[in-house]
């Protein structure tokens, strides 16, 4: 196993890692860093999991001269998830680099908030390319003393149709600069790109893994925005979770999901950015204790979520890259216990499912919702603790039925009911 200060990496930066718990390169890693800190341009095809978003953000960093008051390294990613998963990335690593400035550029955010921000000393943005390109036309982001540019999930940016914002974001930056790109499969129009945007660079090529988790049961409910919350009660009054985590993408939706879920008798709380950290730290308690049935929350809100005993999660709303989906229902089927990932997908959806199937590497079972918009309240409201008054609705369950068999569980969310997790939550 290799050491981060064997690859060229700072014994400040590696210090930071161990506190995260990283204490040896992953192969992309290995290959990748030594390349990048010799300033030379790469193509490296890797999978979301392999560890290739700290194989360029740690050189990026090592590289970084804060006295220069200068965007020296900007990142491309498809998605406002995937932005936010790199700053964080970046964030955890910044003691290590004093003085460092990283600023997240993507659609939804207040501008004015940014144009404030852009007044300041800004060394890494980290954007989506629609929102980086309306900055350029502004003028309001400066470009042309970039150092490093990354191109992240290329092959996501291209299926979902940016090349076009891309290649104007390219006119405008330094031509010395160095290229790196990074996706997880390299088709003609990736290659195409590579060719154009970078000067012999170097390739790397890690094998394919298999990315699902083994024990998570995969389904996918396909219905419409209207009726899309009909749908998700008629899931959880049929499955009963034990413990459940439901993915919104903003912190509006999430608010407004968890009061329509809390005004139908489901025990549910919101976790997104807005809360206070002593509501936060208290929704979090009551979630461990099994006090809360379900967790509405946003990505960001539930990054390095930790809870034993987690039996669902439901993506609300489609993740829009392969990335957030993994790490999204990596969050259930823990501790050797079975788990179910439940997406909800309307038909405006189908070019970020088509993405997330291809990313996997594997088609998911789909049925058809029949729920109509207009959805009763449940039969029963909920108990304290997070339980139903009265046990489970079903007879069977409370007979103690035995689990179904893996392809039943996996193929219908009634059939996919857990049992409450052999140890409780912490």
């Amino acid at each position: 196993m290799t050491r981060f200060s064997n690859l060229g990496i700072s014994d400040a930066l590696e210090n930071q890692l161990k506190k995260d718990g990283i204490d040896t390169a992953t192969e992309i890693q290995e290959k990748s860093i030594p390349l990048i800190l010799e300033e030379k341009d790469v193509i490296a095809e890797a999978q979301t999991g392999t560890g290739k978003t700290l194989a360029f953000i740690l050189p990026m960093l090592q590289k970084l001269v804060v006295a220069e008051e200068a965007i020296q390294g900007l990142i491309l990613t498809p998605t406002r998830e995937l932005a936010l998963q790199i700053t964080a990335e970046l964030t955890k690593l910044i003691e290590a680099v004093p003085e460092a400035k990283i600023l997240a550029v993507y659609g939804g955010q207040d501008v004015e908030a940014q144009l404030k921000k852009l007044k300041k000393s800004i060394h890494i943005v980290v954007a989506t390319p629609g929102r980086l390109l309306d900055h350029l036309r502004r003028q309001t982001i400066d470009l042309s003393q970039l150092k490093t540019l990354v191109l992240d999930e290329a092959d996501q940016m291209l299926h979902m149709g940016f090349l076009p914002e891309v290649e104007t974001i390219l006119s405008h930056v330094n031509e010395e600069r160095q290229t790196l790109l990074f996706s997880a499969t390299m088709n003609s129009d990736v290659r195409k790109l590579a060719k154009k945007y970078t000067d012999k660079p170097e390739n790397i090529k890690i094998k394919a893994k298999s990315i699902t988790v083994e024990k998570i049961n995969q389904l996918v409910i396909l219905t419409t925005d209207r009726r899309k919350q009909a749908a998700l009660k008629a899931v959880l009054k049929e499955s009963q979770p034990y413990l459940a985590i439901i993915f919104c993408r903003t912190k509006r939706r999430a608010s407004t999901l968890n009061e329509a879920l809390q005004s139908a008798g489901f025990l549910s709380e919101e976790l997104h950015g807005d809360l206070s950290q002593a509501k936060r730290e208290r929704v979090m308690k009551n979630f461990r204790e099994a006090k809360l049935q379900y967790l509405v929350a946003t990505d960001v809100a539930a990054r390095g979520l930790d809870v034993e005993g987690v039996t669902h999660v439901f993506n609300y709303d489609i993740p829009h890259d392969v990335e957030s989906y993994i790490h999204r229902i990596g969050r259930t089927g823990r501790a050797g216990e079975d788990g179910l990932a439940v997406t909800f997908a309307a038909p405006k959806d189908q070019i970020h499912l088509d993405m997330i199937e291809k990313g996997i590497n594997m088609k998911l079972r789909k049925e058809q919702s029949d729920v109509g918009p207009d959805d009763p309240k449940p039969n029963e409201r909920r108990g304290e603790g997070g339980r139903p008054r009265g046990g489970r609705s079903s007879q069977k369950a409370r007979t103690g039925e035995k689990r179904p068999s893996e392809r039943s569980r996996a193929g219908n969310a009634k059939s996919a009911r857990p049992r409450k997790p052999s140890k409780r939550p912490r």
